[in-house]
């Protein structure tokens, strides 16, 4: 059986999912990291509710695990609105997106996630929607077909996604909030695997949290998920609190290294290597040969690597770095033929 990605940022199930719920921030005051995002969002919220209009359409984009969903949520709150979520491979036909936006009620929030998976027929009736929250909904099709004309009221969209350049442009220009996460600063991290202990009741040491912290890929989700892990360990074979030897046995059981790489990312980085000597090489070639999809590589393996330096995107492919060569303990002199570097 193969064994589960600990460090993936999508989610693995639906106790997983209950933990996550359980750990997300309701406030803003209670949001670590994206400090200009933060505040943007503070000053949109608190105008509309001065207004008392529905705040403006936002789209957060980047690599999964980061907070998008929580922020939705958060936006919810703050705006003391109800939250509607959805996902855009679950809109498979306009009949689906009209059904949830007619339910909607003044200053609901609508969250789609993987907006970027929308089909084209379904995100024309988003337009007018954003703009002036009406759709004209054809039913029937040839002789007897007809147009409704529906008022909505008026709502919020936030959109989410890991690929922001698949978004149409149409689309893209209508969110009048646009930001891109990125991956946690060290500081932030340890912040947040301090309150996922605390609020877990786990006891632990200072160098043990900072030990999670450097391992979790710059991601909040990982670091939660590799606290619950670590806390499993410590349970069973030690005194239940976190230390370090505690955490670098949990962690080496797991096969997560000093970087946060996992046995899928040092596999990723090998395969390159051993068999396209170093690179470039397209990821198709990287996905066919793993027996992996290629949205997970792009999605969940690529983001990190790249952000870390170990892998470097050319307009031929994909490469190592010599900084993945130290890492892995290998010399670029015994790799035949191996490029590091595209112009």
């Amino acid at each position: 059986m193969a064994r589960e990605k600990i460090i993936s940022s999508s989610s693995t199930g639906a106790d997983d999912e209950q933990l996550n719920v359980a750990l997300r921030p309701t406030r803003l005051d209670e949001c670590i990291g994206s400090t200009d995002l933060i505040e943007k969002l503070r000053i949109s919220i608190t105008a509309a509710l001065q207004r008392g209009e529905p705040m403006e359409h936002v789209m957060l984009h980047g690599p999964p695990g980061l907070g998008k969903t929580t922020l939705a949520y958060v936006i919810a709150h703050e705006m003391g609105a109800t939250i509607k979520v959805t996902s855009g491979p679950a809109l498979t036909r306009a009949s689906d997106l009209v059904g949830i936006l007619t339910n909607l009620e003044h200053g609901d929030v609508l969250f789609i996630d993987e907006i970027h998976r929308l089909s084209a027929a379904v995100e024309e009736y988003i337009y007018p929607a954003m703009e002036e929250f009406k759709v004209d909904f054809v039913i029937d099709s040839g002789m007897h077909s007809r147009t409704v004309n529906l008022t909505l009221k008026p709502f919020t969209l936030i959109g989410a996604t890991t690929r922001a350049g698949l978004l149409s442009p149409p689309l893209r220009t209508r969110f009048g909030i646009q930001h891109h996460l990125e991956f946690w600063s060290p500081a932030d991290l340890v912040h947040r695997v301090r309150m996922t202990a605390k609020m877990l009741g786990i006891e632990y040491d200072e160098d043990a949290v900072a030990l999670i912290a450097r391992r979790a890929r710059g991601t909040p989700r990982i670091a939660n998920r590799l606290v619950r892990r670590c806390r499993d360990y410590a349970q069973v074979k030690g005194d239940g609190r976190l230390t370090s030897g505690a955490i670098e046995s949990a962690l080496e059981l797991e096969g997560i290294d000093l970087l946060g790489l996992d046995e899928l990312d040092r596999k990723f980085l090998r395969v390159i290597i051993d068999t396209y000597n170093g690179g470039p090489v397209g990821i198709e070639a990287v996905a066919a040969t793993l027996g992996e999809e290629n949205d997970t590589l792009v999605d969940v393996v690529e983001p990190f690597l790249l952000q870390a330096g170990l892998l470097a995107r050319t307009r031929r492919g994909r490469s190592v770095t010599m900084k993945t060569y130290e890492h892995l303990g290998i010399s670029p002199s015994t790799v035949g033929g191996a490029q590091l570097f595209d112009e």
